[in-house]
């Protein structure tokens, strides 16, 4: 929780002039019962009207007053809550970007979208509340029973008894609910993730009618999520009327000796009305109170989960080298490459030892989960490898500066992945300094060009979210030319042409070999007409290299190849 006080930075006066104006506010209105217990005994008794009117005077500057410290304090607490909030939601983005793979894949999205919304939101809310209560009610409840002993010390014994009880019922319950929240919060985590699911998957559930069991299985998370809620809010909901009981007695034992003292000429009836007053403070004040606490529990709870995340440290150390050397021998090396991750029984690529020289072309080939896309995200560091090493243009990947590394790449993911906005704004996050020319360029290489000038508006093209307006070929098309643009000194696409036919992807596989630069290129398939072009082709089989050469090679060395080519090639009549 102390990591996160440092995010008040910019905000501390704010945090500050909250309290003292709601310390301000508090302050007079203590003096309220002493003010009415005067007009009771001196001007209403007297029958002194223009002293009740200088009376009544005063309780409108004091209420202005207090009125005036209440929306200062309002405006303040609110400025310093929304501030503090803003600051610790970009900390925390900012930390989620640094992390690594391993770390991402460990805290989950659902989690970490979750700490960042509702969570912080959450957070918000209860800084806003402890900024404008946290001081003034105690002070109202310690200070009414302070000015009770200034009044009557055997009557303000009462407030001696009650307060203490009071204190012990609010901290007991606030400690009991504060880990009863933490689960509430992790049951609106798998909520959330049931929900990205359905929503990501929708497709696949209609196809397979798996729409009844989705439902069932969201029913289901979501009752159990109401029923901790439930618990929680029972168990909250006892402290009004446990402090309503306790104060109420607290009252009528007080009416009862304050009777009893005026019949003796101890104490006035305005004083009584003013011990009364001051008890009824602290009733009104232990209900904010209450509600405080209540919101304490689930803001620390949240609090707690956000810090979690800030206090993740990233498992992968960045080095410090900001240039390569292009004339180094080999563009890519793997020296008896591992790569094991975080939690799994075995490595899902295992001693991998081949080197690439400049402008060469890799092919990568194998069976559904045999570890193509993990031999490759070892390369832009995506994770590192737990075994041997990985260089880049003769240096260890990790003595390269992270920026720089994957500046250098230009990389086509698996799962294709474009931004809602226009063509031009997604190819300009391959390069921001991309005029339309080289934008065009790197389409028409893509082979993506004959269509985006055909779409409503080119490049001024609005891709909608999940690039629901385009087909998955189209999508794959662009995704390549964004990795273009950059003109990357390698070039990594991970099965990214399972969507093209084989005449596009023959086309794109062509214009690839004729660019200008020459990238080095790393081609992920499970078609080998897609590598069978390639320089070099490796062939892997459960994480392991079943065989290394060239197409021709490969033919004759390695069974593995050979059956794929004959299950692929043969059957389709040769087409490549």
């Amino acid at each position: 929780m102390k990591t996160l006080l440092k995010y008040f930075k910019g905000y501390s006066l704010e945090a500050f002039t909250a309290p003292f104006f709601k310390i301000l506010e508090a302050c007079f209105e203590l003096l309220v019962p002493f003010v009415v217990a005067a007009i009771i005994d001196n001007g209403i008794q007297g029958g002194d009207k223009p002293y009740i009117y200088k009376m009544c005077g005063a309780l409108v500057l004091l209420g202005a007053v207090g009125l005036a410290s209440t929306l200062a304090a309002q405006y303040f607490a609110a400025k310093g809550a929304v501030g503090f909030c803003c600051n610790l939601r970009r900390a925390a983005f900012e930390h989620i970007e640094s992390l690594s793979f391993t770390e991402l894949d460990s805290l989950g999205a659902s989690s970490l979208i979750t700490r960042l919304t509702s969570d912080i939101n959450t957070v918000q809310s209860g800084l806003n509340m402890t900024l404008r209560l946290m001081m003034r009610s105690p002070i109202i409840v310690f200070g009414a029973m302070i000015m009770a002993f200034t009044i009557d010390f055997k009557s303000a014994t009462i407030f001696l008894i009650t307060i203490p009880i009071l204190t012990v019922i609010v901290v007991g319950i606030t400690l009991f609910c504060i880990p009863l929240y933490d689960k509430v919060q992790k049951k609106l985590e798998k909520i959330l993730l049931l929900t990205k699911e359905n929503l990501t998957g929708t497709r696949v559930i209609r196809a397979f009618c798996k729409e009844d069991e989705e439902i069932e299985r969201f029913t289901e998370e979501n009752l159990r999520l109401s029923r901790g809620q439930k618990l929680v809010g029972r168990i909250s909901a006892a402290m009004n009327p446990l402090t309503f009981v306790i104060i109420n007695l607290a009252i009528i034992c007080l009416i009862q000796t304050g009777a009893l003292r005026v019949e003796s000429g101890i104490l006035t009836q305005g004083l009584v009305i003013a011990l009364y007053n001051y008890m009824s403070q602290i009733l009104v004040e232990l209900i904010k109170l209450a509600n405080l606490i209540i919101s304490i529990p689930k803001s620390a709870a949240c609090a707690k989960r956000v810090a979690e995340v800030l206090n993740t440290p990233c498992s992968m150390v960045n080095g410090t080298a900001t240039e390569c050397n292009i004339n180094a021998e080999y563009s890519v090396e793997y020296k008896n490459a591992s790569l094991r991750y975080s939690g799994a029984a075995a490595d899902s690529v295992e001693d991998i030892d081949l080197k690439l020289k400049p402008g060469e072309t890799l092919g990568v080939i194998g069976p559904t989960g045999c570890g193509k896309s993990s031999l490759v995200s070892m390369l832009p560091r995506f994770y590192d490898a737990t075994g041997g090493e990985v260089r880049i243009f003769g240096r260890n990947v990790k003595g390269y500066d992270l920026s720089y590394l994957r500046s250098i790449f230009g990389f086509v993911l698996q799962k294709n992945r474009l931004f809602c906005g226009t063509v031009r704004e997604n190819m300009k996050l391959g390069a921001e300094n991309a005029s339309d020319e080289d934008i065009v360029e790197a389409l028409k290489a893509a082979q993506a060009w004959e269509f985006v000038k055909e779409l409503p508006g080119g490049l001024d093209y609005k891709i909608e979210q999940g690039q629901a307006n385009l087909s998955g070929g189209q999508a794959q098309r662009l995704c390549i030319a964004r990795a273009l643009v950059r003109k990357p000194k390698i070039l990594i696409l991970d099965d990214s042409s399972s969507a093209l036919d084989y005449s596009t992807d023959s086309k794109l596989r062509a214009a690839i070999r004729e660019l200008e630069y020459r990238p080095t290129a790393v081609v992920v398939s499970q078609r080998v007409s897609t590598v069978m072009h390639c320089d070099r082709i490796i062939v892997l089989e459960d994480g392991r290299a079943e065989g290394i050469g060239s197409h021709g090679e490969l033919l004759k060395s390695c069974e593995e190849y050979r059956e794929i080519y004959e299950s692929q090639i043969k059957s389709e009549g040769g087409r490549s």
